[in-house]
């Protein structure tokens, strides 16, 4: 018998398995319905393999408004829901600042602060990158985020070499004026803002940007920010070495 018409268990010649082997190399279906099955499934266990081995990111995401019904906090809102949704690896915890007092170097005692400026700055410390929300006052950053910023600035300088990200939605440009200078401020305090994507939106012009929870609805938005936060997973990952 000529061993390349020999068949197999399910009835494919050496010279059909030789093809199979080509096919399933260039990650095409086999020509057979049940090794079909197997091998769709056998991708999918793969591919879930390579999420659960992927190193969780924690992010610190702050907003730059203390208003209730902010769209900045509705951007990390839906930062958050995101990445539950398609950006595996990733953890977005939304720290609040509203808590924090005035900067007053008063306040500090023998190299100690407030017991709520202490909680603020040792989450910034455990997070491996930072997200920030930064609504734009008087073409700069705002009040309350400026304050939470000299907070954890004091020494020792907790954002120190944390890689970070800026998204602002407002009217006029979005934002983007504040992010200019937020970018200058982590100059000094030697944050590594990701370049691109850019993220700023004009929250006032149609289609309906935001519903009225403040919580993000435009789907073009939502995508866009999606890429923001894989741009920040990665830029994570490479500065961690991983």
């Amino acid at each position: 018998m000529n061993p390349i018409r020999t068949l197999n268990a399910d009835g494919l010649t050496r010279r059909a398995l030789d093809k199979w082997n080509l096919l399933s190399f260039l990650s095409l279906p086999p020509p057979n319905s049940n090794l079909i099955v197997s091998f769709s499934s056998s991708n999918r266990r793969k591919m879930e393999a390579v999420t659960a081995m992927k190193p969780l990111i924690k992010v610190a995401a702050i907003s730059g408004s203390l208003r209730k019904g902010s769209f900045n906090t509705g951007l990390l809102r839906a930062a958050m829901e995101l990445t539950k949704e398609s950006v595996p690896g990733m953890q977005i915890e939304h720290i609040d600042i509203s808590p924090l007092p005035l900067i007053n170097t008063d306040l500090e005692s023998n190299g100690t602060y407030p017991p709520v400026v202490e909680a603020f700055r040792q989450k910034i410390l455990e997070a491996d990158s930072i997200l920030f929300a930064s609504p734009e006052y008087n073409f700069s950053v705002s009040a309350p985020l400026k304050n939470a910023i000299d907070w954890a600035s004091r020494s020792p300088n907790v954002w120190a070499d944390k890689p970070a990200a800026i998204i602002s939605t407002g009217g006029g440009f979005g934002g983007g004026r504040s992010q200019y200078h937020l970018r200058q401020i982590g100059v000094f305090l030697d944050l590594h803002f990701i370049n691109k994507p850019e993220f700023t939106l004009n929250a006032f012009q149609p289609p309906q940007k935001f519903d009225a929870e403040g919580n993000l609805v435009d789907e073009v938005a939502r995508e866009r920010l999606k890429q923001v936060l894989v741009s920040l997973q990665a830029f994570t990952l490479r500065l961690q070495g991983k």
